[in-house]
C-alpha cells in the first residue's frame, strides 16, 4: 500500500503548510536561560540557583542537574504546583474588543486598525471580559492581569437546565478574536464560554514583546512558569463561574491551549467535557521537530543542545509541564474527551498526536478522535477551519447533553466551589 504522506496530495498540503509557517517574519532567537528566579517562589531550590546564578557561580552542567532535579519535585508534587489560593478580586469589565495581533502581515495590520477605527466611531459596543489577578505572579504587572471575554449564553438558552460553561483556550500566538465564533456557537446550544487570554498574550502581553514569545522560549524556567499560570488560571476561571451558579464544566484548548487544558484537566476534577484540538506529548518534542518552533530550537542548538541528544535533554527539562507525565492524574478522574489531529501537521508531527491516543489506549480512558486531512496552520484554512468547528461544536453539545441527563441523587446538594469555601473561611474568621 502507498504511504499517504508521500503522495501529490501530501506534496501540496505540506508546501502550503510551510508557506503558511513562513509568513512570520518576527520571530525571534534568544539565548538559553535556565530562568530559576521563575521558579523561585514554590521551590527552595529553585531560588538557591537563582542566587548563584546572579552571581556567575553557577555552571551550565549544575544548572541542568538542578533543573532535573525541579522537574522531579514538581512531578512528585503537582497538586502542589499547580494549587493556588483563590484570588477575590474577580470581576467583570467592560471594554471595546481589540485585535493584539502577533505578525506583521499586512492584511492583519490593517485588519487592527479597521478594529481600531470602529471602535473610535462607535461603530462597535464595548463587550464584558473578566478580569481578576492571577496566584502566579511574574515580572510583568500586565501578564498577572487574567483576562478572559464573557460570552454567556442568552438566558432562553439556559432555562431549565443546569447551567454549563467551557473554558476556551486558542493557540500560541493567538490574537485575541481567535476562537469567538466558537464562543458564539456554543452559546447557541445554552453553553457559556470564557475565552482565556493565555499568559503572554494579547491584553496580557508586555507592550516591548511583539510575539507570544514569553510562553514558550528557550528561558526553560519561564516556560515551566508560564504554564504553571495558565493552569491556575483555567482553575481560577472555574471558581468565578461556579460563584456564577454554573455547575456543569469543560475546557477546550487548540495546539499549546491544548497541553495547559490537559494539565488542568489532570488536576481539577470539574472539567469533565474535554475537547483537544492539535494535540501532542512532550514539550521538549514539538519544540525539537516542530516548523513553527525553529526559532526556539535554534537557541538550544546555539547552546550545545545538537542531535537525538539534544532532543532527549529538552524533553526532560520540560518533562514536568508535559501531558504524559500527568496523563495518570488524569485517568483517575471521569472525563469526556474527544481529540482532533491533523494528518499533516508539521508543528504537532503526527507521531506524537498518535502518542497521546495510544496514552489515552493504555490508561483506558474513554475518548474518540477525528483526523483532519490538512496540517496544523492549514486547519483555519478553507474547507478545513469549518470540518474543525463542526466536530469541535458537534462534541461540546453532545458532551453537555449527556452531562445535562446525568440525573443526581433526590436531595443530593451541589459541592461549593472553592471561592464559596474560602468565603464562608473568612466569614467564620
Amino acid at each position: 500500500m502507498a504511504n499517504p504522506h508521500t503522495g501529490m496530495y501530501a506534496r501540496w498540503m505540506y508546501r502550503w503548510e510551510t508557506r503558511l509557517t513562513n509568513e512570520d517574519s518576527n520571530r525571534v532567537v534568544r539565548p538559553l536561560e535556565w530562568g530559576f528566579d521563575w521558579l523561585a517562589d514554590w521551590s527552595p531550590l529553585a531560588a538557591e540557583m537563582a542566587a548563584r546564578d546572579a552571581a556567575g557561580t553557577l555552571s551550565s552542567e549544575e544548572a541542568e542537574r538542578a533543573m532535573l532535579e525541579i522537574n522531579q519535585q514538581v512531578a512528585d508534587h503537582s497538586d502542589s504546583f499547580f494549587g493556588y489560593d483563590v484570588p477575590h478580586d474577580f470581576g467583570l469589565e467592560m471594554r471595546f474588543p481589540e485585535l493584539f495581533p502577533t505578525n506583521v502581515r499586512p492584511r492583519t495590520l490593517a485588519n487592527d486598525a479597521e478594529w481600531k477605527r470602529k471602535a473610535a466611531s462607535g461603530e462597535i459596543s464595548q463587550k464584558p471580559f473578566l478580569r481578576f489577578t492571577s496566584p502566579v505572579r511574574t515580572k510583568f504587572p500586565e501578564n498577572d492581569r487574567v483576562n478572559a471575554r464573557w460570552f454567556e449564553a442568552p438566558e432562553e438558552k439556559r432555562k431549565g437546565k443546569p447551567l454549563q460553561a467551557i473554558v476556551v483556550m486558542p493557540q500560541w500566538n493567538a490574537d485575541a478574536f481567535s476562537h469567538n465564533i466558537l464562543c458564539e456557537i456554543f452559546n447557541k446550544f445554552g453553553v457559556s464560554a470564557l475565552r482565556l487570554s493565555k499568559p503572554f498574550h494579547d491584553v496580557r502581553r508586555p507592550a516591548h514583546l511583539a510575539r507570544s514569545d514569553y510562553a514558550v522560549s528557550t528561558n526553560v524556567g519561564r516556560t515551566i512558569a508560564s504554564t504553571r499560570q495558565a493552569v491556575i488560571d483555567i482553575r481560577c476561571c472555574l471558581d468565578w463561574l461556579a460563584s456564577q451558579g454554573y455547575e456543569q464544566f469543560g475546557v477546550l484548548g487548540t495546539s499549546l491551549g491544548s497541553c495547559y487544558g490537559f494539565l488542568a484537566s489532570a488536576h481539577d476534577e470539574r472539567l469533565e467535557v474535554n475537547a483537544y484540538n492539535h494535540a501532542s506529548t512532550w514539550v521538549g518534542d514539538v519544540v525539537w521537530d516542530g516548523q513553527s518552533t525553529r526559532h526556539v530550537r535554534a537557541g538550544f542548538e546555539q547552546a550545545g543542545f545538537t542531535g537525538e541528544s539534544g532532543k532527549e535533554r529538552l524533553r526532560a527539562l520540560w518533562r514536568c509541564v508535559s501531558p504524559p507525565q500527568h496523563i495518570e492524574k488524569f485517568a483517575a478522574k471521569r472525563k469526556s474527551v474527544r481529540v482532533i489531529y491533523a494528518d499533516y501537521d508539521l508543528t504537532f508531527p503526527q507521531p506524537l498526536s498518535l502518542d497521546v491516543l495510544k496514552g489515552f489506549r493504555e490508561y483506558g480512558i474513554g475518548f474518540d478522535y477525528k483526523v483532519l486531512p490538512c496540517g496544523h496552520y492549514t486547519t483555519g484554512e478553507t474547507p478545513f477551519k469549518y470540518m474543525d468547528g463542526w466536530w469541535l461544536g458537534a462534541y461540546v453539545y453532545n458532551a453537555f447533553k449527556k452531562l445535562r441527563n446525568r440525573v443526581m441523587p433526590r436531595g443530593a446538594v451541589r459541592p461549593a466551589s472553592r471561592l464559596e469555601q474560602d468565603q464562608g473561611e473568612l466569614v467564620e474568621r
